[in-house]
């Protein structure tokens, strides 16, 4: 988590740079962007990071699957 938020900080920065540089806009769009990407970045991260766990913990093999076959009948 400590990589991924670095990382995010580092894209956030880069982005901020890239907008400071290329365009003039409102303080409230350097704001929305910023937190924007970093919102998108650490919920990625953190929900693969529960996807990993999830696995590699096994709780993804004791889930109970037993739903009876529905197969369609062709007449």
């Amino acid at each position: 988590m400590r990589f991924l938020f670095l990382m995010t900080a580092g894209i956030v920065a880069i982005a901020m740079a890239l907008l400071w540089k290329f365009e003039d806009v409102s303080i409230h769009f350097y704001i929305a962007t910023a937190l924007g990407i970093a919102f998108t970045m650490l919920l990625a991260g953190a929900l693969m990071g529960l996807m990993f766990l999830s696995s590699g913990t096994g709780h993804d093999e004791s889930v109970d699957n037993s739903l009876p076959d529905n197969k369609i009948d062709e007449d």
